[in-house]
């Protein structure tokens, strides 16, 4: 049986997590293309104008997947990852939107996702899915152990410097991406579906890589370090992604190589304006630069921006080392 995975929201965290798990059930896995500019038009026809720029790409995913022959889709209802922390409110619609908004979707696997306070309820869907293969219990199980080490395995690429699409890649068994050494250490921060879609964020990453960065993000860390920075905050940030992206921020701004925070933000996106507003309030002592994008905005604006942000950067650091002159030209003395 064939079973189709929208490559939107949650698929840059959790996509080697699934398919390793259908693939031990025996079934085959569909994933969409990547985004191009169809897939956003398709997904806004399909959506209402209030949604936000990454759930209207991944109804444009669906709608790509809705002409596969497909057995299932697998959109979950997702409610929260972790224990007292949660999820954009708009994702534990996702199933119910997608009912009511295309036509012809095959039979959903719409699976909830709540492990805030037990993960007894997870278990048991795990349990039921494995029941539509014709699995037993403990086969599910075994899939599902097995989908959380892959899962693992992705993430520990990604502590390497690459972003989660890349990760995904290389454990697919595809060549690394040959890096460069840039003279910009870069902290890149914003939700993986946003950041790590290239149509979306306009090649955000690879823009800045030629621009001669070094990019650091949330997956290069490890978790406690995160969650330890995350802690000083007056109140405890209850969604998952937003504590991740605030305790990298303050991270970032402890640690001297680090020239500046760029942060990527969706228009519409509620719990974006509120960590984006914090983290630039947080953050004193490195240059910080918020780039919100939909789906109007140019390529040209963003790469006038990021250009500047960078020549902005590597002007500072000439004036902090005495070689930059009135007329903005380098003094190097002999």
């Amino acid at each position: 049986m064939k079973v189709g995975i929208p490559r939107g929201l949650f698929f840059y965290y959790y996509y080697p997590l699934w398919k390793t798990f259908f693939n031990d059930l025996g079934a085959e896995v569909i994933v969409s293309r990547e985004t191009c500019r169809f897939t956003m038009d398709q997904g806004i026809e399909m959506s209402v104008d209030e949604i936000c720029l990454p759930v209207k790409v991944y109804f444009g995913h669906v709608r790509e997947l809705c002409g596969q022959k497909l057995d299932y889709l697998f959109a979950p209802r997702l409610v929260s990852v972790e224990p007292k922390a949660y999820i954009c409110p708009k994702f534990m619609g996702i199933p119910d939107m997608l009912a009511a908004c295309i036509k012809g979707l095959p039979p959903l696997i719409d699976i909830t996702v709540d492990v805030s306070k037990t993960n007894k309820y997870l278990q048991r869907d795990i349990e039921r899915i494995g029941a539509l293969f014709n699995c037993s219990k403990r086969q599910a199980e075994r899939a599902f152990a097995h989908g959380r080490f892959e899962n693992y395995r992705c993430l520990k690429i990604a502590q390497q410097g690459y972003t989660m699409a890349e990760a995904i890649r290389i454990w697919e068994g595809q060549e690394r991406p040959v890096s460069q050494k840039g003279d910009l250490n870069i902290c890149v921060l914003g939700h993986g579906y946003s950041l790590y879609d290239d149509h979306i964020s306009m090649n955000l990453i690879s823009r800045l890589r030629n621009m001669g960065c070094n990019i650091h993000m949330v997956e290069t860390f490890a978790a406690d370090e995160i969650e330890k920075e995350a802690a000083h905050m007056p109140k405890r940030v209850f969604w998952t992604l937003g504590r991740k992206l605030v305790g990298t921020a303050l991270h970032m701004e402890k640690r001297p190589e680090i020239d500046g925070i760029v942060y990527l933000a969706c228009f519409g996106c509620g719990p974006d304006s509120l960590i984006g507003e914090i983290i630039e309030r947080r953050v004193q002592n490195k240059p910080f630069m918020l780039v919100t994008v939909d789906e109007h905005t140019g390529e040209g604006g963003v790469l006038t921006r990021l250009e500047a942000f960078c020549d902005m950067l590597r002007r500072r650091r000439m004036q902090d080392e005495g070689n930059l002159s009135p007329h903005g030209e380098c003094l190097y003395s002999h």
